[in-house]
């Protein structure tokens, strides 16, 4: 069933090429991301500080209905070339970096290299509903994610690898040329697109309206405010990551090895998203996968700790490809730029506050405790799901009921 959802999905000219790019720009992405926090570590020797850099590219997520909204007022695939080609070139002060004193500037780079990633995912969803079949857009999401967290099979050690040997310089570099590669493959999209007409109202009017399409719909809704309470858990769980590390003994480049383990299960939970999803239902399909447990991270060991990693990779793709494929089916195309960068920020600025919380955390009390409470707190996100799963299944019975009433037998 996997090959052959994608063998459908690839046989489109326009999804592979998007796939593509997806792939080359993840992996100098995931490169980088995994190598700022070792750079930082050994700058400063500060867990709290390597943590801040995932924090830095998380942050500007909340700001993305109004970062989203630039998706909206111009073509999506002009937009993703520039920008890649801007990201190529803003990597490139980091190799001034050297010293502690320098750190800022990593900082500074991995912020707006945030900021550009909330645009590219907003005019990404947007234009990606737009060139593919809707019915597909499910396995298209499982797959983009599967190909975006593949690169943690490859990525987190040829970074660390590389900057072993070189130095954080050399992967900025790499990161760069990655980027370039993309925008190539983003001006390859043969999509036909209009110039979006201008919309009356302040600027902050036309932002807003991407909240209020989401808050009309109650599947993406629910899908949205789950997915947000998984991701601030994840936050929390994430910023520990060089905790953990120390714990099991390990230098700090091990935290490649279980970034790779995640992408692991990470690929195998998108390959079999559009499957799931088609079969469940994005309710059902959702809340399976937010049952994840981290707090076995709190044991000192490595094969349980690569067990945990793979867990919640498998898990974490679930309640987000759900969500984003139900705002892209029920949204208008010239409000989606919109509307998924503010699901977007309502997914994944949690990210950023649990990231904030976590590195404060492990500075002040023992990684193990919280690794346990996070992992008894997780299935709280299965709420939303739930109450919309019972208001759906209510409304369907009121509507047989009513039915039945109009033609009696």
């Amino acid at each position: 069933m996997t090959t052959w959802t994608v063998t459908r999905v690839l046989r489109d000219r326009e999804a592979g090429l998007y796939l593509g790019a997806v792939v080359v720009s993840g992996f100098g992405s995931s490169a980088m991301w995994l190598v700022a926090g070792v750079w930082v570590k050994d700058l400063t020797g500060s867990d709290g500080l390597a943590a801040l850099c995932v924090l830095a590219l998380w942050a500007p997520t909340l700001a993305g209905p109004l970062l989203g909204a630039l998706a909206d007022r111009t073509r999506r695939g002009p937009l993703l070339v520039w920008t890649n080609v801007g990201l190529a070139a803003l990597l490139l002060p980091l190799c001034a970096v050297g010293s502690r004193d320098t750190v800022w500037l990593l900082f500074a780079v991995l912020l707006v290299h945030g900021a550009t990633g909330v645009v590219q995912d907003a005019a990404e969803a947007a234009l990606v509903a737009v060139a593919v079949d809707r019915r597909l857009l499910g396995d298209l999401n499982g797959l983009r994610t599967a190909a975006a967290e593949g690169m943690k099979l490859v990525a987190p050690l040829t970074g660390a690898g590389l900057y072993a040997a070189c130095g954080g310089a050399w992967v900025a570099v790499l990161d760069a040329c990655t980027f370039v590669l993309a925008a190539a493959l983003y001006a390859l999209l043969g999509v036909r697109e209009e110039s979006p007409r201008r919309v009356p109202g302040s600027p902050w009017e036309r932002t807003a309206e991407g909240a209020r399409v989401l808050w009309r719909h109650p599947t993406p809704r629910a899908l949205v405010l789950a997915g947000g309470t998984t991701m601030l858990f994840a936050g929390v769980n994430g910023a520990l990551l060089y905790a953990v590390v120390d714990g099991l003994g390990r230098p700090p480049a091990y935290a490649g090895v279980l970034y790779t383990v995640q992408g692991a299960g990470s690929v195998a939970g998108g390959l079999a998203a559009g499957p799931l999803l088609r079969r469940f239902g994005g309710l059902r399909f959702a809340a399976a996968g937010i049952a994840v447990a981290v707090a076995a991270r709190a044991v000192p060991s490595d094969a349980v700790a690569l067990v945990s990693s793979a867990a919640i990779g498998l898990g974490l793709p679930c309640v987000l490809v759900a969500a984003l494929t139900a705002v892209q089916r029920e949204t208008p195309d010239a409000l989606l730029g919109r509307t998924a960068a503010t699901a977007g920020t309502l997914l994944f600025a949690p990210n950023a506050v649990g990231l904030g919380v976590g590195a404060g955390l492990v500075e002040l009390i023992p990684h193990q405790l919280v690794l346990v409470l996070v992992g008894a707190a997780l299935p709280v996100g299965v709420v939303p799901l739930l109450r919309a799963h019972a208001r759906r299944a209510s409304a369907s019975a009121t509507s047989d009921r009513s039915s039945s009433d109009a033609s009696p037998a």
